[in-house]
């Protein structure tokens, strides 16, 4: 993809990321039982205390999320998804300089984050109309994610890339009927949601395959099953080496951003990453 196609910032109520570099996303879970740290900032100070550490650290956006969405993970209801992280939002955005993301998929969610400060909203579920609806009327950064669907076949075969970038598209033009530009949006491919190790190894390998012009891209594979399946089952903790191997690949061939637990060496590796490629441009 030329530099043309390329958008040339992501844009979110207010903040600019002009995509000259990468940027790092740190995950800040206010839940007691998502896959990796489940309970560990589940208390609101604990949580604020954990913004704080990641924007010393270099992190450019926190994503908090106060669902989780392992698998079968009991879904709560937005009121109590909202008693989670209402108070983190609010103390976040007041303490930090930070880009704020929530990640939900409840539009009544949504709209109380942004009133509260956020500045993106990150949904698993690929914004839903209402979600589209709920964002409409601002200036907000959206994360659309493909959320997988085993069913999902092309023409009897699977193409990973092909339903991913073919998913985005529709996307982006569902953003442009409510009114949505495409500076605005920031797709991600979903790893580890309904598909295959050999799928996410391919969409990991291949990000500029499914960029939508003008939009951003995303890569979110920290701690993610599949590093595990290369690398020795074990904990989800003792991934960082692979996610950081993972991810370190998709910026060079082309992701944006990158969505992590382990913060403080993820900003080291982007940065390293971002310089590899300075002096790769320069020496052709």
């Amino acid at each position: 993809m030329n530099a043309a196609e390329r958008c040339a910032a992501f844009c979110a109520a207010g903040r600019r990321f002009p995509l000259h570099r990468t940027y790092v996303m740190g995950i800040l879970n206010v839940t007691p039982d998502s896959f990796s740290d489940g309970g560990l900032y589940l208390a609101p100070e604990v949580a604020v205390r954990r913004a704080r550490e990641m924007e010393a650290e270099g992190v450019d956006i926190i994503d908090i999320g106060g669902q989780s969405t392992r698998p079968g993970c009991a879904r709560i209801s937005p009121e109590a998804e909202w008693e989670r992280i209402g108070a983190v939002v609010r103390a976040v955005a007041a303490e930090t300089r930070l880009a704020i993301s929530v990640d939900t998929f409840y539009p009544a969610v949504a709209e109380k984050a942004l009133v509260a400060g956020a500045h993106i909203i990150n949904d698993v579920t690929g914004f839903s109309e209402a979600m589209w609806r709920a964002v409409q009327q601002t200036d907000c950064g959206c994360v659309v994610m493909h959320p997988g669907d085993p069913n999902d076949l092309a023409g009897g075969t699977r193409d990973i890339l092909e339903i991913v970038r073919n998913f985005f598209e529709r996307k982006a033009q569902e953003a442009a009927r409510y009114g949505v530009h495409s500076a605005r949006l920031c797709f991600d491919p979903g790893i580890g949601f309904g598909k295959t190790n050999a799928e996410n190894l391919t969409l990991i390998a291949n990000p500029d395959a499914l960029r939508v012009p003008g939009t951003a891209l995303l890569m979110a594979a920290s701690r993610k099953r599949v590093i595990g399946a290369v690398c020795g089952e074990g904990p989800a903790c003792e991934r960082v080496a692979g996610t950081l191997a993972a991810h370190t690949a998709s910026v060079l061939f082309g992701a944006d951003m990158v969505r992590v637990h382990d913060t403080r060496e993820a900003v080291q590796a982007a940065r390293m990453a971002d310089a590899v490629k300075r002096y790769r441009r320069a020496a052709r």
